[in-house]
């Protein structure tokens, strides 16, 4: 018998001459620390919370009203979330050790942030609306323009349609001119390195930077006093293509350096050329970020003030032709708008603002659906056109293997008669 038969690890049980080796258990490592639970709510947090909330509210307030000379909305707010944050640490430390503290003031910071910035977009989104009330709820606000109303017209008189009008227009023409520009610019920065390349990145770097009213300067200075061009919509398109282009570009750059190298080189191995590659993988593959760049061009087409009152001008009248006349947009006309003292053309200027931010939700939409699904990810229509593509090839695989098998067999026939 071996050592190791005689160890106390592999007894030998009665009547069976064949030894077996057992395992001892081993005890619970110990670490020194309980398991900490990682549920994000719990009602001693909520507690926590309100109760922090509370005492800095209370705090703040008599800071502001009995000890000490304080005023002010914004310092009141943001000293009130400066104690929160520190009452709300004091209240964590009671039941929780030093990384369960920072990981619940961090939480804490982190979501309070986030409620500032949704609380800070809610109020931009609803101040328009709340001012230009008055003015949406007729009829005659969406169908009529301002060629015959003055400012002391009532609000059932007048209307932003030239502006809706002149703003699609516009907006359309300058997509028009920027995205394929952007796009093939970002494609010619990816696709082809050298100097020329990075040279046209350094520029569209820097024209990003560009002030508004430079483009609409450059376009008033050579396509309005060179050319001969009048004041247009035309005109006040190409100026917001000049300030969008570069943005397009850069953020399609971003974009398609972000395609895995491993996509393009399968392509290039299974025989594929530059163009077939970046047609059929490259811009395919990015497609939901290339949408992405598109809608950041149009949220800064769409709001431009400075270029289209330097070329396009501004009228009450509406006008469906770009190259044709002045051409008024929705911005411009909230611009002018409530700088007016009467309280009914503020009103309109506060209503066109709200009718922009419908607009750019639905172009936001619209963009959305067009860009469709990130890479990998097909829609419905697509699953199905895939599955009828697959199965026409197995169809026509199966054609072609009984073709075949039929030629075969008749060279055989053909060969057992000779």
């Amino acid at each position: 018998m071996t050592a190791l038969d005689q160890s106390p690890a592999s007894p030998v049980p009665p009547g069976d001459g064949a030894g077996r080796t057992t395992v001892p258990s081993r005890p619970p490592a110990r670490t020194g620390q309980a398991p900490r639970v990682l549920d994000p709510i719990r009602t001693a947090d909520v507690l926590a919370v309100v109760g922090a909330l509370a005492a800095a509210l209370a705090t703040t307030g008599l800071l502001w009203t009995e000890l000490a000379p304080f005023t002010g909305a914004l310092g009141y707010v943001v000293v009130t979330w400066c104690l929160f944050v520190v009452i709300y640490s004091v209240l964590v430390s009671f039941d929780e050790n030093r990384p369960g503290i920072r990981d619940r003031v961090a939480a804490v910071v982190v979501h309070s942030l986030a409620v500032v910035v949704v609380a800070a977009l809610a109020f931009i989104v609803a101040y328009p609306f709340w001012h230009g009330f008055k003015a949406l709820v007729h009829l005659n606000f969406y169908t009529q323009d301002m060629h015959s109303t003055g400012p002391l017209d009532p609000l059932t008189k007048g209307g932003v349609l030239h502006a809706m009008v002149g703003t699609l227009i516009e907006v359309g023409i300058a997509l028009i001119v920027a995205v394929p520009l952007g796009l093939l610019a970002a494609v010619f920065m990816n696709e082809v390195p050298g100097r020329l390349a990075r040279f046209v990145r350094t520029v569209i770097q820097a024209m990003t930077a560009l002030p508004d009213i430079l483009a609409g300067l450059f376009i008033y200075a050579t396509l309005i006093l060179i050319f001969g061009l009048h004041l247009s919509g035309l005109a006040a398109a190409c100026a917001l293509a000049v300030t969008i282009l570069p943005i397009i570009a850069r953020a399609a750059d971003v974009v398609l350096r972000l395609v895995p190298g491993g996509l393009t080189e399968a392509s290039y191995a299974l025989g594929a050329g530059q163009w077939a590659t970046v047609r059929y993988v490259t811009l395919p593959t990015a497609r939901s970020g290339l949408s992405t760049a598109v809608i950041l061009g149009a949220a800064r087409a769409i709001g431009e003030v400075s270029p289209v009152l330097l070329t396009a001008g501004a009228t009450g009248y509406l006008n469906f032709s770009p190259t044709n006349g002045p051409m008024m947009s929705l911005p411009l006309l909230a611009f002018t708008e409530v700088q007016s003292p009467e309280p009914y053309q503020i009103a309109r200027g506060f209503g066109a603002a709200a009718v922009l931010l419908v607009l750019v939700l639905l172009l936001f939409g619209v963009l959305r659906v067009i860009g469709g699904h990130g890479a990998g990810q097909l829609s419905a229509r697509q699953q199905r056109r895939r599955a009828a593509r697959s199965r026409r090839d197995l169809a026509s695989y199966l054609r072609r293997a009984a073709a075949a098998q039929a030629a075969t067999s008749a060279v055989d026939c053909h060969g057992a008669g000779q």
